[in-house]
Parts: C-alpha cells; sequence; structure tokens
C-alpha cells in the first residue's frame, strides 16, 4: 500500500504537519495557491463629485464582460480577474484593466478610496443597468430593492474582494491522512466543504487581525452622512473620522443594516448555512411588505419581500462560493457541489497604493488563510459568535487605541499582545510556504505586519489620517489628490496588441448582451416568478 500523508489533523501541529509536507515532497502545493481579485471603484468627476455618466459603451457590456462591470451603482465600477497561482500576475492582469478603463473614460477618475467621493444626495447615486434582458432586468429590479431596504449611499462603498482556494491536489492527501483511506468522490466533496468552513470560522475568530492591520477608511467624507445621527469627530468642515478607527467600511456605518442585525447564519458546516440563508430568502419582513413590490409604472421595487432577495443581499467578512451550473442559484450550487472556493470580504481599498492592494498583502492573506485552514476550528456557540463581532466592531472603530481589549476565550487580552501571539504562530507557515515557493515573500509579508503591530503608526489607517492632518486636506481633498496621482500611473498606453483583445472583448460581450436579449421568450414577471420558485 502506498504511504498516505501524515497530517495528524486530529491534533494539528505546525511542527508535525510542515515536517509531513515536506517528508512527502507535497511542499510544491503551498506554492500554487488560487487566487482572484474584485476590486470595485467609483468613477468620479475632475472635482471630486459622483461621475452621473452612464457606463462607457467602449468598456463593453455589464452584463457580459468577465472582467469589467458595475455593482450597485452605474458609476460603480468592478474588475474582476482570472484565477492566478502567482500574485504578481493577478495583479499584473488587474493593472491591464485600469489601464484599458483609463483610456475610455475621458477626464473622469477612479475614486481611490472605500469610502464615496463626494455624493450630492443619495439619488445623484445612478442605479447600474443591465439592459432589457430578463436576467439584466433582474439584476437591476434586485438593486432597487437594495435602495428601498438600506438607502443608495451604503451601496456606494468600495471595497476588495479576495478569492482563494488550496490546489485540488491537496485534498485527496489530507484525507487520506485524516481517514486512512481513499476518498469516493462525495466523501472528498463534503471533506473539502468541511475544511474550508473550519477555515471560515477560525478566519472569523481572527479577522479583527486584518481590520488593524489593512484597514484605511478612518475617515469619511460629511455628504455620506449628510443629515444622519452619528458619533463622529469633525475635521475642518466637510471630514468625519475616529482618532483610532481602522474601518469605518466595516463599522455600522457600513455594510449593515437592522433587519440583517438578527440574522444568525450559522458556520458550524455547510447544511447549516444553506439551511439558515435559506429561511433568510423565504421570511417575510413586514417592514418590506409595507414597501410593496411594484410602483405605479410598473418597475419592480424589489425582488421579494423576504429578510433577503437573494443570497448576496447577506453582508459578511467572508462567504463560500461554489460557480454554479446551468441555471444553478449559488446556495443550489454550495448544496449541491460543496465549497469551490473562499471569497473573502474585508478588504479595504489602500489609497496610497496603485492596485488598493500589493503583492505583501496577497502573500500575507494566502498565510493567513492557510494557517485557518489548518489549524484545528472548534464549532461556535452563541457566545463565541457574540464575542467574535464585539472584537470585530472594537477592531474598525478603536482598533490603533493601545487601551483596546478584545475578549479571547471569555478573557480580556489586549489588541496588540493577541496579535503579536497569532503572527508568532504564523512563522513557521511563513518559512514553509516561502520553501515551497522558493523565496522569501512570505517571510517578509509577515515581518512587515509585525512591524505594524509594533508601531500602529505604520498602519493604512494610521498613515491616511496623518497625512490627512499633516497636509490640512479634507477627506475628499486628499482623496482627489491621491486620485490623480494613480490616474497618472494608469494613463500609461497598453501596448498595440493588448488594447486591440480588450477592444474586441468589449465588442463581443455588448454581442452577447444583444443576443441574450433577442432570446427571452417570456415577459419578466413570469421570469421572476420562475427564478424565485426554482
Amino acid at each position: 500500500m502506498a504511504q498516505t500523508l501524515r497530517l495528524s489533523l486530529a491534533n494539528p501541529t505546525y511542527s508535525n504537519l510542515l515536517s509531513s509536507l515536506r517528508t512527502h515532497n507535497k511542499l510544491s502545493l503551498l506554492g500554487r495557491i488560487q487566487r482572484g481579485i474584485e476590486k470595485e471603484g467609483l468613477r468620479c468627476e475632475p472635482n471630486g463629485h459622483l461621475s452621473q455618466m452612464p457606463h462607457p459603451q467602449a468598456l463593453g457590456s455589464a452584463l457580459t464582460h468577465p472582467s469589467i462591470t458595475t455593482d450597485y451603482s452605474e458609476s460603480l465600477l468592478e474588475f474582476i480577474t482570472p484565477v492566478f497561482d502567482n500574485a504578481k500576475d493577478t495583479l499584473g492582469f488587474m493593472h491591464n484593466l485600469h489601464q484599458y478603463t483609463y483610456q475610455n473614460i475621458g477626464d473622469e477618475l477612479i475614486w481611490p478610496a472605500s469610502m464615496p467621493c463626494i455624493i450630492d444626495g443619495e439619488m445623484s447615486i445612478p442605479i447600474a443597468q443591465y439592459g432589457y434582458s430578463n436576467i439584466g432586468q433582474l439584476k437591476h429590479a434586485y438593486r432597487h430593492g437594495l435602495w428601498h431596504r438600506y438607502g443608495r449611499t451604503m451601496q456606494a462603498i468600495a471595497g476588495i474582494h479576495y478569492n482563494f482556494s488550496m490546489p485540488d491536489a491537496l485534498w485527496p492527501a489530507m484525507y487520506a491522512e485524516e481517514h486512512e483511506a481513499e476518498a469516493d468522490s462525495e466523501q472528498l466533496k463534503d471533506f473539502i466543504s468541511t475544511k474550508y468552513f473550519g477555515l471560515i470560522r477560525n478566519f472569523r475568530r481572527n479577522s479583527w487581525l486584518l481590520h488593524y492591520l489593512f484597514g484605511a477608511s478612518p475617515a469619511i467624507c460629511g455628504s455620506f452622512l449628510e443629515g444622519e445621527q452619528h458619533d463622529l469627530e469633525t475635521f475642518k468642515d466637510h471630514t468625519l473620522y475616529l482618532p483610532y478607527a481602522t474601518s469605518l467600511r466595516m463599522s455600522d456605518l457600513g455594510y449593515q443594516n437592522n433587519a440583517q442585525a438578527e440574522l444568525v447564519v450559522c458556520y458550524n458546516s455547510i447544511e447549516n448555512y444553506v439551511e439558515t440563508l435559506s429561511e433568510a430568502i423565504t421570511q417575510p419582513v413586514a417592514a418590506y411588505e409595507d414597501i410593496g413590490m411594484q410602483e405605479e409604472g410598473g418597475q419592480y421595487k424589489q425582488l421579494n419581500t423576504s429578510l433577503l432577495q437573494i443570497e448576496n443581499e447577506y453582508y459578511s467578512d467572508i462567504r463560500p462560493k461554489r460557480i454554479g451550473n446551468g441555471d444553478e442559484k449559488p446556495l443550489q450550487a454550495l448544496a449541491n457541489h460543496g465549497v469551490e472556493y473562499i471569497e473573502v470580504r474585508c478588504t479595504d481599498i489602500n489609497p496610497f497604493l496603485t492596485l488598493g492592494m500589493d503583492e505583501t498583502h496577497i502573500h500575507f492573506l494566502d498565510l493567513f488563510l492557510t494557517h485557518c485552514l489548518f489549524i484545528d476550528s472548534p464549532r461556535v456557540d452563541n457566545e463565541e459568535f457574540k464575542a467574535i463581532k464585539e472584537n470585530q466592531n472594537n477592531a474598525v472603530m478603536r482598533g490603533r487605541d493601545p487601551e483596546l481589549m478584545l475578549n479571547k476565550q471569555g478573557k480580556k487580552i489586549g489588541l496588540r499582545q493577541w496579535g503579536k501571539e497569532l503572527l508568532t504562530d504564523l512563522a513557521p507557515l511563513a518559512a514553509t510556504m516561502d520553501e515551497a515557493a522558493g523565496n522569501k515573500q512570505y517571510t517578509h509579508a509577515l515581518a512587515q505586519q509585525q512591524a505594524k503591530i509594533d508601531d500602529a503608526n505604520l498602519t493604512p489607517s494610521a498613515q491616511y489620517l496623518a497625512r490627512m492632518k499633516a497636509d490640512d486636506l479634507e477627506f475628499a481633498q486628499l482623496t482627489l489628490v491621491l486620485a490623480q496621482e494613480r490616474a497618472a500611473e494608469f494613463k500609461q498606453p497598453l501596448n498595440e496588441q493588448l488594447n486591440k483583445e480588450m477592444q474586441q472583448q468589449a465588442q463581443q460581450s455588448l454581442m452577447q448582451q444583444a443576443e441574450i436579449e433577442a432570446g427571452d421568450q417570456i415577459d419578466f414577471a413570469s421570469f421572476l416568478k420562475q427564478y424565485l420558485t426554482r
């Protein structure tokens, strides 16, 4: 019988885990992590106000283009990379998308921060359009629902979503070690989902560290909260901030909602997750029933009156994902085929970096997520669920406060002390992943984060506030300066061949949209009924 890889996952330690990988020539698998990036960015006018122009036709169809689309707003661009096993290639592709976009948006700028540019009232935020097909109308109607439920302003926030998965070849070896047997396809599917949900639980336990290290939204433009009650401090005339905040984007000011506040989504198993979200999609809410379904002119106000219109309406910092087959909905795909990859959704755009994140950030995320996957991951009970939410909220609102204490297994611990402990735990894995990669990129990424633990002034959130105050600039003024700097970098022309290919891709997406519109056989009301009952 062939010798199996001994990972000792029942009681995992880095010493035996990493030793086993090395002994059985499996280190190369840690060098083949799969990653992709989805990055949002508002189009704004040269004066820093939100663009009112439609999605440029030269960028193709927002409905069908695989790499350049829109999120909530017609002005909120979304750039999507394919899957790469190399951070440099991932960012290189993203850079090309930005260059091509800048060639086709005239004098507009792409806002380089997560919190929005100057907004002239929420009705100045145009809802994204996707054409006249049934699926295009569905996407538009869903966004109308978000408007009526949460307002438009919240939907103008931008971020970076990081998609992560391990190479397929790792899973059979891990299963064989834990079960001392070979897995059939169904067993392997369940095993992978179980391990990814373990990753998610560990991520949520420790994601406060990412807010501290990479949060880059400690201040906002006053127009974002125009007429709203808040507890933020004022800088100059039009800037709101908190002195120790790391990521206001991830606070109650950002992706939060009163109705969703009572929603407890369980990550203890894929079955629990699918069940709790499925209930939310079918559970009517009186306030949403009061909104109604259609305006007098026939425009849909929302897709349904449930707590969630669709699964994607649930705002979370991390999601299990699976690309569906055919007409499968996301939850159906998960239930039928298991978890394919993980989507990390808590990453702010760093306005000081060309693309909002860099290779060092990617390498640390890979290290952090791999750690979360390999270590033990007990189920989360109600008490820990509350502690996780409390830790996350404290980290985003006052993460750099030297007096801040977090809740670790029912005991108080300083954020920096806990952070030092976590980074120490990561060191053996970083060395092994360096060995797999043939360089020191993970140890380097770890060292950079250790420096931020030692000195909070090195964090992006601290650097932003320091620059804002040193230059005596409003949030909108400083971010506009940074937007102009980014534009100068991106306005370098693409090579002729690549530019031609991207033009062709844009044209092809427009033709695909036209084909979809021509192929619809039923009216939208019938389509929506079928979609919701599928």
